[in-house]
């Protein structure tokens, strides 16, 4: 029997035979495209060549791609863990053809692998084909047929509607016809009873597709209509897990060695056995599957967070969490302790996992501690929310509230409901649904984008100069309009370009095109696809004129500053911290720069203050760049040249080196590093477990901090007579102050005690109660230390009522003897009450209350209701 190693090994070993080259997997996160957050098909990579944003290095490539599916056609998160087929992350086999070989090809390969390499049965192999769709004028898939007629009977070729057999990247862009291939791994026995062919694509667990190959042969345009593509692609995408499951003659995927070793250790680890119990088995489902989406996407430099793909992983984290606490009897982190037999199964395919190991682990665990406290919290508010909904003689919390536990608190709607049920009560669904809806409306309106088709005014591709021109002279090739928030932008895409476009975490430029009729503002330049995209708010009246291209000056160098400044600042922390630093994020702009790093203390004083001095003192030799562009990657590793962990790199790249400094970028950067001016760091922070985030300022802005600084400075002296010594002079004034507030403090307590005993002197008894009132302008504090200090002394029959007024404001206060409060009296009722009269509100408990207002003139009246209100007469 294969094991899973060899399987992945032996599908990149064939199709090298076939003339493929063998890529790496890209990134599980994506970071430049504003389309997607997540790899969720084996073709992202390549969206720019099968747009034609950039001409394709191998016609034929192949390759093993990590992928995350958490919602869409594919997959739905709440449904993992509970099938055999369904999961979060997995491995895409893939093979494609740019421009080369099509549909043949492809099914006659897809074909000799799963029956001539593989030996599957082939009479349990099953294809379907393009049924058509004559509303889009589009012919049943003839060729495919054609081409499957000759490996299976025809009654093993299968019609297949749009919906299952016609690829779209979107809802613009290229598309095409599928084939799917579908294998029956029933029983013998299964299989005569109910002919296969009747379960295809019918969600039977052991009736399942294993091969997709797609056909693009078209672009949709945004009003619907298709039309050819220039050049024909082949993109095939083959479920990992599920060609393991086939081969190792498995009925479930987590039956596999791809997760077998990771549900034995998760079963050791909760002291259960797999496969006795279904409640249980689908919790160690779903954590052995998330906890690779969870590590991977870590590795590739998604953190967990509060925001976008961020959120995305924490949600599945915290859900594996909650699997492990409910039903594993796991109170405490565990998920962090799987890694090492991860590591051990798919560490060799995927060494990122090896060399990110520490800082995986160590998210992971503080994740789940902050988990586990947030449960906690949930339940203690669940349970109030309980007794609060018994009270008014319900049985059912509402939607809205059990919305705020999931949404606010993280509270999973699946738990909430697993404990009302032990206690008898349920949850409002219709109206937690309806909040649910509510707030996808809100962020699908937030981000709702209009895009029209592009329009072509010439022919060809964008060839970026920025590296040596700030200034060109260029022409428009296509241009769209996009409607975002009822605003209208343009999107133009230029011949020749100087703008840098926003990516590795430096902001677009900005800038006019410009000619003798009319100057058009570039105020923003993204990359969509690997395409610079010009954001304008006007199109030229005239589209087909040239234009110079003039790059702001001024933003570009100060970016250019910082964002050689970061790569200053990755060498001086190695340095300093250690080698194991490694940057996690970084954020240029002309203003400031941003970097994250990974680190497991804070920065010390003294370390940030040796960070500055290294970067000073290397800004100050004023090192020329030394620029490598387009080298082959090797040479540049060879270089010694640092890469980013979750970046995707091509075969050749640029890398920019100042000295010791080499990294592969492909930003903006200072001629040399005397242009950077001078470096501060201004804030330094923890951002999550290991990650540190420093933030700096470079050139202007420091010498800005500086006049600040040096103001501020004057004043204080000025302040203190112009002395000399600042400190020792500030260091004596908090000193005296600090021996004046005592005194003033003792003081006060005198006064509060004569203020005490002059009240009881003058109390007036009611009918056997000690009523002792006043009004005055003491603070309130003071008023509230009096009335405490009273109902110490007098124990029985105090009835306390105090009007005051501080810094304008009127107050009341109202403290009250325990045998006063068992008479029926409560100082928050008579407060509440009494209020109204200095046009306030207030409340508290039945011995102690206060209530605040704006009305001074209705003190007395209010503290003579109070006295009123409570019957002592």
């Amino acid at each position: 029997m294969m094991t899973a190693k060899e399987i992945r090994e032996s599908f990149k070993e064939f199709f090298e035979s076939k003339g493929h080259q063998i890529v790496p997997s890209a990134p599980m996160v994506i970071k430049d495209d504003p389309t997607l957050m997540f790899t969720n098909a084996g073709m992202n990579q390549f969206k720019d060549i099968i747009l034609g944003n950039k001409p394709a290095k191998y016609k034929r490539v192949a390759d093993s791609q990590k992928c995350l599916r958490v919602s869409g056609k594919h997959n739905d998160l709440e449904e993992v863990g509970h099938d055999t087929y369904h999961h979060t992350m997995f491995e895409m086999l893939g093979n494609w053809s740019f421009g080369d070989y099509f549909k043949k090809e492809a099914i006659e390969w897809a074909w000799e692998y799963l029956v001539d390499v593989l030996q599957l049965d082939s009479n349990r192999l099953y294809a379907t084909i393009f049924e058509g769709s004559p509303e889009e004028g589009l012919d049943r898939d003839e060729e495919a047929f054609s081409f499957w007629e000759k490996h299976l009977p025809k009654e093993r070729i299968i019609n297949g509607n749009k919906h299952d057999n016609f690829w779209e990247m979107g809802d613009t862009g290229p598309c095409g016809p599928c084939s799917e291939i579908h294998i029956d791994l029933r029983s013998e026995a299964e299989r005569k009873a109910v002919d296969g062919r009747s379960l295809v694509n019918h969600d039977h667990p052991q009736v399942i597709e294993i091969w997709n190959l797609v056909f693009m042969q078209f672009n949709r345009k945004a009003d619907g209509t298709l039309v050819d593509l220039p050049h024909k692609v082949i993109d095939t995408g083959m479920g990992f897990e599920r060609l393991c499951m086939a081969l190792q003659g498995k009925i479930s995927n987590y039956d596999t060695d791809v997760f077998q070793p990771l549900i034995q250790k998760i079963a050791s680890l909760a002291n259960v056995k797999y496969g006795e119990s279904k409640e249980l088995d689908i919790a160690m489902r779903v954590i052995a599957d998330h906890i690779r989406t969870i590590a991977f996407s870590i590795a590739d430099g998604q953190l967990p967070s509060n925001a976008k793909a961020g959120y995305v992983i924490r949600r599945i984290l915290r859900r594996a969490v909650r699997y492990g606490y409910t039903f594993l009897n796991q109170k405490g982190a565990f998920m962090y302790k799987l890694l090492p037999v991860l590591n051990e199964s798919m560490g060799d395919a995927y060494p990122e996992l090896i060399a990110q190991k520490v800082l995986i682990e160590k998210v992971i665990k503080e994740e789940e501690e902050s988990f586990l406290h947030t449960l906690e919290t949930g339940i203690h508010l669940l349970e109030n929310t309980m007794d609060e909904t018994r009270k008014q003689g319900k049985t059912e919390i509402s939607g809205k509230e059990t919305f705020t536990l999931y949404d606010t608190y993280g509270f999973p709607l699946d738990l909430t409901e697993l404990i009302l049920r032990e206690h008898g009560m349920t949850a409002d669904l219709e109206g937690f649904n309806a909040e649910m809806q509510k707030q996808k409306d809100r962020a699908r309106n937030a981000a709702s984008i209009e895009t029209s088709d592009w329009v072509t005014v010439k022919e060809g591709t964008t060839e970026f100069i920025g590296y040596d021109y700030t200034e060109y002279e260029v022409s428009i090739l296509r241009y769209r309009k996009i409607t975002q928030k009822k605003k209208t932008y343009f999107q133009l895409v230029l011949d020749k370009t100087p703008f840098y476009a926003e990516s590795g975490g430096q902001v677009g430029d900005t800038g006019v095109l410009v000619n003798d009729n009319e100057t058009i503002d570039i105020i923003d330049t993204k990359k969509e696809n690997n395409l610079p995209i010009h954001i304008t708010t006007k199109l030229p009246t005239d589209l087909e004129a040239t234009f110079m291209a003039c790059v702001d000056r001024e933003k570009r160098a100060a970016c250019a500053a910082n964002h050689s400044a970061t790569h200053l600042l990755d060498q001086a922390l190695r340095e300093v911290l250690g080698s194991h630093v490694e940057q996690k994020g970084s954020l240029v702009t002309p203003e400031t720069l941003r970097f994250d790093f990974s680190h497991f203390q804070k920065v010390t004083d003294e370390e940030i203050r040796q960070v500055e001095q290294i970067i000073n003192e290397r800004i100050r030799q004023n090192i020329s760049l030394t620029e490598y562009r387009s080298i082959p990657i090797q040479e540049a590793r060879d270089l010694g040249a640092i890469a980013l962990f979750g970046e995707k790199y091509g075969e050749e790249v640029r890398v920019v080196q100042f000295d010791k400094s080499i990294e592969f970028c492909g930003g903006t950067h200072v001629p040399a590093t005397g242009s950077i001016g001078m470096f501060k760091i201004i804030s330094e922070g923890s951002i999550a477990s290991g990650i540190r985030r420093i933030e700096a300022w470079t050139g202007e802005k420091v010498e800005q901090l500086l006049y600040e600084v040096e103001d501020t400075l004057k004043d204080l002296r000025s302040l203190f007579n112009n002395t000399p010594d600042l400190v020792s002079t500030i260091t004596k004034f908090i000193v005296e102050n600090t021996e004046l507030k005592n005194q003033v403090e003792d003081y006060m307590k005198e006064k509060e005690a004569s203020i005490k005993e002059r009240l009881l002197q003058n109390a007036e008894v009611i009918n056997g109660v000690k009523v002792i009132q006043t009004v005055s302008n003491l603070p309130a504090h003071i008023v509230k230390n009096i009335a405490f200090q009273l109902r110490g002394e007098v124990t029985e029959n105090l009835f306390f009522v105090a009007g005051s007024i501080e810094k304008g404001k009127p107050m009341l206060t109202v403290m009250l003897s325990d045998d006063l409060i068992e008479r029926g009296l409560k100082a928050g009722d008579l407060v509440r009450q009494a209020a109204k009269l200095i046009q306030g509100g207030g409340g508290g408990q039945p011995h102690f209350a206060t209530a605040g207002g704006k009305n001074p003139d209705g003190l007395h009246a209010a503290v003579e209701s109070i006295i009123e209100s409570a019957n002592l007469r």
